[in-house]
């Protein structure tokens, strides 16, 4: 499988662990073994602490709506308009954001529960989306 949209380098040092994770269906966050802190946007070297000492732990695909943009000026052939750029806050660990994209301009309010979903975009790369979670 190949795709017309942007892959991400899924086996980088510092973020192959959210998209090894995502390849099994999971959200994925770094934390440190130190003092157990989040370490997001992923990092090897704690902030808190300065452990270099991390581990990645699973939670749940849910979480809230915290802000949204539509995308309405195609800026990459490989992303027609209008989409919108979705940013959720984790149920499991408020605070942390993740990103995703819907296509469209749905209607979305602030709050509003959402789920991820996985997008396969090659045979190895699979990518965390996020929707709004069924009422």
């Amino acid at each position: 499988m190949t795709s017309d949209r942007l892959v991400p380098v899924a086996d980088d040092v510092d973020t192959g662990g959210h998209f090894a994770a995502a390849r099994e269906r999971q959200i994925a966050i770094r934390r440190c073994n130190g003092c157990d802190a989040v370490l997001h946007v992923p990092v090897a070297y704690c902030r808190t602490c300065g452990s270099w000492d991390g581990r990645w732990e699973t939670v749940p695909g849910r979480a809230s709506l915290y802000s949204w943009t539509v995308v309405e000026h195609q800026v990459h052939p490989a992303y027609p308009v209008p989409y919108t750029v979705v940013v959720v806050d984790l149920d499991e660990l408020p605070g942390t954001h993740l990103l995703g994209r819907l296509d469209g301009a749905p209607d979305l309010r602030a709050g509003q529960p959402m789920e991820a979903w996985f997008e396969n975009l090659t045979d190895d790369v699979v990518v965390p989306q996020w929707r709004p979670a069924p009422v």
